[in-house]
């Protein structure tokens, strides 16, 4: 069900507007219906209660596109070159969990690894669209824990998808907070552990590329869709650039990670049954 956190921060069921936060919801000026919605009924609407699984923050999306490399200090322990253009990748929209479901480590995995992210939520169909107008297009933003399985992605041809579109590797949320909640989205801290050790520690204004030129720049190759996901990158100290020797995930372990503003979201590993 869609739900709606208020400013005291009571969780409220806000299924009562007939609407699901999908492509419709935001193509059909969905976040200011919820504002009208929730001035009038929020005081009167069921609480949710603490302990209920969160789903993702929206339903799922048409796409999630996805930039690498967008950390130079991430692409430095990985051993590539930092890039000129965004590195465009796609995660299937099938990976989309809830922020603190289980991670599942696939079948056959050896390198399953973690990629604290912020993610942007379109709000409005891009197509083309300039860098002075892209924030415009933008809904909001959640966190993402870009989750990779590194032998698939690098060593199997080569083909990102591969690694990353793994069911369950995409816990997004545990809620969107509009644009506007979010005063500049290029100064916020990051940070993940794995088993309570800090692995990452960064903050959004280390990107290469920006939220503006990411929305412009992918709207050159494809539309945006309202609800579309482009996650911006992780920050260094992922598994695989753990020196001298790599580190992966495995059942049992613990990843933590959040983002100023954004919340936290927490997922056990589990092995694929």
């Amino acid at each position: 069900m869609p739900g709606l956190i208020l400013d005291d921060g009571r969780r409220i069921d806000a299924s009562a507007l007939g609407s699901d936060y999908d492509e419709a919801f935001f193509g059909g000026d969905g976040l200011a219906r919820l504002a009208v919605w929730a001035e009038k009924n929020a005081a009167s609407a069921p609480t949710i209660p603490t302990d209920t699984r969160l789903g993702p923050c929206i339903a799922r999306p048409s796409k999630i596109v996805c930039i690498g490399l967008n950390y130079a200090d991430h692409a430095k322990e990985s051993g590539a070159d930092i890039p000129k253009e965004p590195i465009l990748f796609f995660k299937s929209t099938s990976s989309l969990v809830g922020p603190n479901d289980e991670i599942i480590i696939p079948r056959g995995s050896q390198k399953t690894d973690w990629e604290v992210e912020l993610a942007v939520i379109i709000g409005k169909l891009a197509s083309y669209v300039a860098n002075a107008d892209a924030m415009q297009h933008v809904a909001g933003y959640a966190l993402h824990n870009d989750y990779s399985e590194r032998e698939w992605q690098l060593e199997r041809g080569g083909q990102w998808v591969k690694g990353k579109s793994c069911d369950t590797f995409a816990p997004l949320g545990p809620f969107l907070a509009t644009r506007d909640e979010i005063a500049e989205p290029h100064a916020l801290s990051m940070w993940l552990k794995v088993n309570g050790v800090t692995r990452q520690n960064s903050s959004t204004a280390q990107m290469i590329f920006g939220v503006p030129q990411l929305v412009s720049y992918i709207s050159q190759f494809m539309t945006l869709l309202p609800g579309d996901v482009i996650s911006t990158g992780t920050p260094p100290g992922v598994g695989l650039g753990l020196k001298p020797t790599p580190i992966f995930l495995k059942p049992g372990d613990v990843v933590e990670l959040g983002i100023e503003g954004l919340g936290e979201s927490k997922q056990h590993a589990v092995a694929c049954p």
